[in-house]
């Protein structure tokens, strides 16, 4: 089993976790005489490894864990095209019943909404359910009403460093990505939708590591 190599300031920032936690990613920055951005990537590769806890509008938490099993070369080297699984896509005409179902039936969290094949939005669980409590007609109304529109998407890229999808799910608090290629149709730019990158996706990737470790 190859522990975790962890740097001088990855051992300062869980030093720092535990004396103040629950402690904010600014806060952190602030005591190291960093920015932000400098530690985000050291704060993802510390919470996906389980030593610290991140809770959304509260802070870090140290989690007491040792450091896990953990393979950082093959990490570096993988990009979002070795994970990535099936995105579910309905076109923005769909009714939101129909939505509904084919997130049921599909079992995920999100589904991408799409019109003549690029992407033009995402919905959803929080969004069916806000909408249905409202008293929408869920089978005259279309997906494209309720859902987050353009530009409003945190988007990814299948050549994008596996670690840059843990930041961005992190950072953005969503379940999953949607993995894009650039197209152009009709004289105007946009993206196609050809996989998602999802939590589950990037913590099998530590349960496969550890397993074959």
């Amino acid at each position: 089993m190859i522990e975790i190599q962890l740097s001088e300031r990855q051992e300062k920032i869980i030093d720092i976790v535990r004396a103040n936690q629950p402690i904010t990613s600014e806060e952190i920055a602030k005591q190291l005489n960093f920015t932000r951005a400098t530690i985000r990537p050291d704060l993802a590769i510390l919470t996906m490894s389980g030593i610290l806890d991140a809770r959304p509008k509260v802070g870090y938490f140290y989690s007491g864990k040792e450091a896990l099993s953990f393979f950082s070369e093959q990490i570096k080297n993988m990009t979002v095209s070795d994970i990535k699984s099936v995105p579910i896509v309905v076109d923005e005409q769909t009714t939101v019943y129909d939505a509904i179902v084919t997130l049921f039936l599909e079992d995920v969290g999100s589904i991408y909404v799409t019109s003549d094949g690029i992407l033009t939005g995402v919905v959803s669980r929080k969004d069916f359910l806000k909408n249905a409590i409202g008293g929408m007609n869920l089978n005259n109304i279309p997906v494209g009403v309720i859902m987050t529109r353009m530009p409003n998407i945190i988007t990814i890229l299948p050549g994008e460093n596996v670690l840059n999808a843990a930041i961005k799910i992190i950072e953005h608090q969503v379940d999953s990505l949607p993995v894009v290629e650039e197209v152009e149709k009709n004289n105007k730019s946009g993206y196609k939708v050809i996989g998602k990158v999802s939590k589950t996706n990037i913590v099998r990737i530590f349960v496969d590591l550890y397993n074959n470790s």
